[in-house]
Formats: structure tokens, C-alpha cells, sequence
């Protein structure tokens, strides 16, 4: 896999790049500017390591698309990203194309610290029908950044997804190819008692089958085993809030926890019951 990295000014000119087989690192040694951009560029779809910042952690995620791009973020956009983050005069950068047995691991599906709006080309990709009032640090990406600090909120490292008080809420979670899921961990925000929680949610799988979870006021990690699905997205949905004073449930972070399926074999129908079912390998 070719794999470039390149940062790119506002008016699409290339301040910068590198270029490399499987692995590639870039050194940028000036401030960012409004308007700027860091691309990656792959030769083919597959699953990489992404290093964009040295303030974020690196992501094991998966490109779709020949090119994904990043917006530096400036504003209200960087309240959702380390005060380090995408700051001074020298950025070291650097993807590295995924070894075999780093695929073949069980991890967290649903964790990508690069993903934003904008993207359509770099999974998991979180996406939801409301945020609350449309601020950064309440956005969809948060769910999955991989920040799991939930006894505060409104500022960088307590982002979460906020629902706006609507008990109409979505959150869909794109993984852009068929992964084989068996756990989902949710992280509720825990700014007690300014917040409050949910007592009941639901995910639908892109199977069509759906599972509703209990849930409790607490912030630690619940967890929840369940049949092994192969999907390419989740919905949360039917998110039942408790009966106190506080009208603000929120969603720190998402956890799906699988693996890959692999090749064109592990794409199978799933049976009546709802199992996932792998076919004979190739």
C-alpha cells in the first residue's frame, strides 16, 4: 500500500508531504493556519495507523476512500481536542499500513480520535440526528475519540455526545465493512448532579435484529456481552431517561468490541437465530 501524507493550505496548495510503502512520516515544521488541511492519501482501502498529532492518540482505523482530510481545527471546533493539540511550529505526523495479526485481534471496533463531520472516508464514523446546540464539544465524534473522563463536561478531555434534552436521539456508528461485533460498553456522562442518565437503550444492528440494555447511574464501564453479529453499522436509540431533576443525559463513550471479518468468506449470511455465520476459509 502507497500511503502519502500531505498538509494543505486553504487555497489547495501543498505546504508539505510524504510519501511511502506501507509506512510514511512527515515533519512539518510550521504553525497551522486557518484553512488548513492534513491529508492522507492510500493507494487501496485497508486498515491503518494514524498518527496526525503527537497530542492525540494514534488510531487503528480503516480507509475506504483514496483520500481523507482533516481540518485543523480552530475555535469552538479545538474546545474537543487537547489545548496541545495542532499547536507550535513543528508537527510530526505518520501512518503505517496494519500487520496481519494486528487484524486479527479483538479490539474496540468503534474508536476513531480522527473522525469529524466532514468525514466519509476514514471508520469508524459517528453520525447522530441531534447535538447539542450544535457545539463541538457535544458532537457525535466525541462517542468514539476514545476520551472516557465523564465527571465533568462542556470542555476538552470531558467531551461527550449531548442529545439536546431530546428523548429522540440517535447515534449511528459506520464501521465501512463488515466487522463481527460481541460486546457494546457504554460510558454515560457522570456530572452528577448536574446530569442525569439513562435507565433504558436500545441499539439496532444492520442485521435489522435490536437489543435494548438496562443501564445505571453510574460512571464506570457497562458492559454487555452479545450474540456475535457481523454488521457494518449500529444505532442507539430508545434512550429512556431516569426520573430525576436533571434534564441532561449525555453519552461519554461507546465501546464495540469484535473483530474483523476477513476476506470474502467471512461475509455470510446470518442464520434464522440471528447468529452470525463465518464460511469455510478461502
Amino acid at each position: 500500500m502507497e500511503l502519502t501524507l500531505k498538509i494543505v493550505d486553504a487555497d489547495g496548495f501543498v505546504q508539505a508531504s510524504a510519501t511511502g510503502r506501507d509506512e510514511t512520516f512527515l515533519v512539518y515544521r510550521q504553525d497551522y493556519r486557518e484553512g488548513d488541511c492534513v491529508v492522507v492519501e492510500a493507494s487501496e482501502p485497508g486498515h491503518l495507523f494514524l498518527a496526525l498529532d503527537s497530542a492525540i492518540h494514534p488510531g487503528f482505523v480503516y480507509i475506504k476512500e483514496s483520500t481523507y482530510s482533516l481540518a485543523v481545527p480552530f475555535g469552538d471546533k479545538r474546545k474537543s481536542y487537547s489545548p496541545n493539540a495542532f499547536k507550535g511550529d513543528i508537527h510530526r505526523l505518520s501512518a503505517r499500513k496494519a500487520r496481519p495479526d494486528e487484524l486479527a485481534q479483538r479490539r474496540n471496533l468503534a474508536l476513531n480520535p480522527w473522525d469529524d463531520h466532514a468525514n466519509r472516508a476514514l471508520f469508524p464514523h459517528a453520525r447522530a440526528n441531534v447535538e447539542t446546540r450544535g457545539e463541538a464539544v457535544f458532537a457525535a465524534r466525541n462517542a468514539i475519540d476514545g476520551e472516557k473522563a465523564n465527571d465533568n463536561h462542556g470542555f476538552w478531555p470531558y467531551t461527550s455526545w449531548g442529545i439536546n434534552r431530546d428523548p429522540e436521539a440517535t447515534l449511528t456508528v459506520e464501521f465501512g465493512r463488515p466487522v463481527r461485533i460481541d460486546e457494546i460498553v457504554f460510558y454515560l456522562r457522570a456530572d452528577f448532579p448536574h446530569d442525569s442518565w439513562w435507565e433504558q437503550a436500545s441499539v439496532t444492528f444492520s442485521n435489522g435484529k435490536t437489543r435494548s440494555f438496562s443501564l445505571t447511574k453510574t460512571g464506570v464501564a457497562q458492559c454487555f456481552s452479545i450474540e456475535p453479529y457481523i454488521v457494518e453499522w449500529v444505532e442507539l436509540h430508545g434512550l429512556v431517561k431516569a426520573e430525576d431533576g436533571s434534564p441532561f443525559p449525555a453519552l461519554t463513550q461507546i465501546e464495540i468490541w469484535g473483530a474483523e471479518a476477513l476476506g470474502a468468506a467471512a461475509v455470510a449470511a446470518e442464520d434464522q437465530a440471528g447468529h452470525a455465520a463465518l464460511s469455510v476459509p478461502l
